[in-house]
C-alpha cells in the first residue's frame, strides 16, 4: 500500500468507528474502570476493534491504547507501526459534551509521517500526511477518495487575523505547571485568552492557528499526541519536549 491508499483507508476507519461511538452516546453509558483508574466504556472497545480490523490489513503493527499490551522491549524494535487511541477524551464522552475523538498515526522512526484525528459529534476530520500538510474537512465528505477529500477540504492553517494570544488548555486536566506557563506568558503578552476544549481537539485547534500554544505538563502516552503531532507538525507548527 502506499500513503495514499494508507490515508484512505486510516480514514474509513476513523469514520465507522465514529459511527459505533455515536451508538453508544446515544444510550446510557456504563462506565468501568482501569487499573490506572481511568474510565473506559463500550464505546472505547468497539472503535479499537473496528480500526484494528482495518489496520491489519496493513503490514505494520499496532499500538492501541485498548488493544494489546506491547513490552517496550518488543516495541522498540519496530521500525514503522500504527499507534491508536480508538477513543480520546473518554471522560468528556461521558459528559456528553461531544468533544472527543479517534486518534490514528503512522509513525517511522519515532515520528509520526501520517495522522488522523475524527470528531464524531462535531463531524470534523482532521488528517495530515507529510508530502501534502494537514486538512480539515467534514467526516460525512468522505466518499473514498482522497483526490475528492482534498478538493472539499481546508488547509491548515486558516487565515487567522487575531492578534491576540490563545492558548487552548485541557477540560479535563488544568494542571498547577499549566496555570504557571499560562501567568507567565500573560506577563509577556497584554492579551492571553485561555480556550478550554477536551481530547486531542486541542491540537487541532493549534493546528488551525485558532491557538498559539497547547501545554501539557501531566503524564501523557503516545497514543495521547502521535495524531495529533502529525496535524501539528505538518500546518507548519511544533511540538517539543518543554524539559529540553
Amino acid at each position: 500500500m502506499n500513503r495514499t491508499e494508507l490515508l484512505e483507508l486510516v480514514i474509513k476507519a476513523s469514520i465507522e468507528a465514529g459511527e459505533k461511538i455515536l451508538k453508544v452516546y446515544e444510550e446510557p453509558i456504563a462506565v468501568t474502570t482501569k487499573s490506572d483508574d481511568s474510565p473506559l466504556t463500550q464505546a472505547d472497545l468497539q472503535s479499537n476493534e473496528v480500526i484494528t480490523n482495518y489496520l491489519e490489513k496493513t503490514p505494520f503493527p499496532i499500538l492501541s491504547e485498548e488493544g494489546k499490551e506491547m513490552p517496550y522491549s518488543e516495541r522498540s524494535n519496530w521500525t514503522t507501526n500504527w499507534i491508536v487511541d480508538p477513543l480520546d477524551g473518554t471522560k468528556e464522552f461521558i459528559k456528553k459534551n461531544g468533544e472527543f475523538t479517534t486518534n490514528i498515526a503512522l509513525v517511522t522512526d519515532g515520528l509520526p509521517v501520517l495522522g488522523v484525528i475524527y470528531a464524531p459529534v462535531l463531524d470534523e476530520l482532521y488528517f495530515a500526511e507529510e508530502s501534502f500538510g494537514t486538512y480539515k474537512c467534514s467526516g460525512k465528505s468522505f466518499n473514498g477518495q482522497l483526490g475528492d477529500l482534498l478538493q472539499k477540504a481546508h488547509k491548515l492553517p486558516l487565515d487567522q487575523s487575531s492578534k491576540k494570544i490563545k492558548v487552548v488548555a485541557s477540560r479535563s486536566h488544568l494542571s498547577e505547571e499549566t496555570q504557571t506557563f499560562i501567568d507567565e506568558l500573560s506577563q509577556q503578552h497584554n492579551d492571553v485568552e485561555t480556550v478550554s476544549k477536551g481530547s486531542s481537539l486541542k491540537f487541532c485547534i493549534v493546528a488551525e492557528g485558532s491557538a498559539q500554544f497547547y501545554p501539557r505538563f501531566a503524564p501523557t502516552m503516545e497514543w495521547d499526541t502521535a495524531a495529533g503531532q502529525a496535524i501539528v507538525e505538518m500546518s507548519g507548527g511544533t511540538v517539543i519536549d518543554h524539559e529540553t
